[in-house]
Formats: structure tokens, C-alpha cells, sequence
């Protein structure tokens, strides 16, 4: 497993919103066209976003832009084209969903440490909840694509909250679902079905996404099998760089971390669960 790297060259751009639609139930794909000079992302990182399109509202509202998981990066005619999945939670994501393709959102990235990728023939288990499962795309890629043996752990509560499911299908990796309606897959919880692949792959290594209490225990899962777990926190941010420090969270036995700076993927290890909105 290769060391997670640090952040690198980031760019503001306004981007053309080339696709802009909704996926299942409560799921969007955002595309945007980001030209021919954006950085090459790592698997991990993040963007920031400005709530609607350039010109739909004031500039004051809303004020902050909203940090979204790079869902997965390709090339395309005038450069690079990258894709985001979100949720309408508010009215930030409410004016994102009504972007049409042809009008601009303003980005900055990609910002922030991605995850550490494995390697051929490594065991991982990438554990994702609810949005949380757009920060796992490109893991689960790269690692296929490098040898490592990939397993996909898909949770939330009802198969309309599914996110990218057929993307990963279509991955050479192997997919399981949970879902706490029973709609899709497995009824119950993604940290059971954590629980069973850890049993089944002793030295595997654990990645994960989502709600904080679901990282949580996807930590204490690993730890109680002595396997290492990155997870990939999803703190609100004002900046992006270091500059606001509105997402800072407590690191194991004192002091503070950035999650946009020193993260947002921190080995489970170094934080303090407890302090964590």
C-alpha cells in the first residue's frame, strides 16, 4: 500500500456544467467540463463548489461555497471532465441541482490528502455510507487496475439512496450492498457486512466514507482485527486551505487537525472519535 499522498497543485476555474441530472431517488451527477490545465486528482480528494451557477443568485447567497468528494476524473474533448454525486440537502445543493448544462460553477481543487492506494495483490475493503460512497469510486478503480484484490461495501437506507451502484458494478472488483429497508442487498447495516468480509480476509486493509458514527465503528471493527483503517471525514468548510478553521478536529491525545489541509482521509488511529461532529 503506497503512502497517502499530500495535496498538490489545486486551480480555480469556472467550469461548464456539461451533465447536471438526477440518479435514482435522491442521487445527482453533476459533470463539469474543467478544461485542459486541471491537476490530476488523487483518489480522496476534494473540490469546492460554488452553491449554483455563476449569475443565478447573489453573491452573498448564499455566501459559502460547498466541498464536494471528487467522484471520478476523465478526459474529454476540451480537457479534463470531472464528476461529482450529491444530494439535495439545503439550499446550496438545491441551486447546484438547478445548474444546466452550457451555464458555469465555480471550482477550486482538487484540495486535500487522498487515500493511500493498494497495491497488487493487497486485500482492500472499501466501506462507504450514504454520500460518503462518492469518495470511494476512483479507490476502487485504481486499486482493480493495479492487482489489489477489491471488495466494494455499499450502505444506505433504501436502494433509491444508492449512489454510483452500477459504476462499481461495472468495476472488475466484487460489490455487496446493505440497505437498513431491505430494499437492495442485505438488510442491516454496512458495518455487518464489514464485519463478515473481515472474517473472510483477515489482513485485509479497511477504507472508508460516510456518517461519523458508521466510520466510527468501521474503525473499531478494524482495530479489534488488527487491520489498518483510513476513513475520510466530511466536515463543512468555508475555504478549503487552511485559512477558516471551521473544520478542525481533535487528533488522538491532543491538538487539532485541518480536515482540508491535513485531510480529509486520516488513519482511524489519530483521531479522537469522541470530539467528532
Amino acid at each position: 500500500m503506497s503512502a497517502a499522498p499530500g495535496p498538490g497543485e489545486a486551480l480555480r476555474v469556472e467550469a461548464e456544467v456539461a451533465a447536471n441530472r438526477r440518479e435514482g431517488g435522491a442521487g445527482w451527477r453533476l459533470r463539469l467540463r474543467a478544461g485542459p490545465d486541471w491537476p490530476a486528482s488523487r483518489p480522496g480528494q476534494f473540490v469546492m463548489l460554488s452553491p449554483g451557477a455563476v449569475g443565478a443568485v447573489a453573491r452573498l447567497d448564499p455566501l459559502l461555497p460547498r466541498p464536494m468528494a471528487i467522484y471520478a476524473t476523465r478526459p474529454g474533448d476540451a480537457g479534463a471532465e470531472v464528476d461529482v454525486l450529491y444530494q439535495v440537502t439545503g439550499r446550496g445543493t438545491a441551486l447546484l441541482a438547478e445548474a444546466r448544462p452550457g451555464e458555469r460553477v465555480r471550482v477550486v481543487g482538487p484540495l486535500g490528502r487522498g487515500f493511500p492506494e493498494p497495491g497488487a495483490g493487497e486485500d482492500a475493503l472499501l466501506v462507504g455510507g450514504g454520500t460518503g460512497i462518492a469518495s470511494l469510486y476512483d479507490l476502487a478503480a485504481r486499486g482493480a487496475e493495479r492487482g489489489a484484490r477489491v471488495a466494494v461495501l455499499l450502505g444506505a437506507r433504501g436502494a433509491d439512496h444508492l449512489m454510483g451502484r452500477d459504476d462499481f458494478a461495472a468495476l472488475d472488483v466484487e460489490l455487496r450492498i446493505a440497505t437498513e429497508d431491505g430494499s437492495e442487498g442485505t438488510r442491516g447495516l454496512v458495518t455487518e457486512l464489514l464485519e463478515q468480509a473481515l472474517a473472510e480476509r483477515p489482513g485485509a486493509a479497511v477504507y472508508a466514507c460516510g456518517p461519523t458514527p458508521m466510520m466510527r465503528r468501521a474503525a473499531e471493527i478494524a482495530g479489534a482485527r488488527g487491520a489498518t483503517c483510513h476513513v475520510s471525514l466530511e466536515n463543512r468548510m468555508a475555504c478549503g486551505f487552511g485559512i477558516c478553521l471551521g473544520c478542525a478536529v481533535p487528533r488522538a491525545g491532543e491538538g487539532f487537525d485541518l480536515v482540508c489541509r491535513e485531510g480529509p482521509v486520516f488513519e482511524a488511529g489519530t483521531l479522537a472519535w469522541d470530539g467528532l461532529p
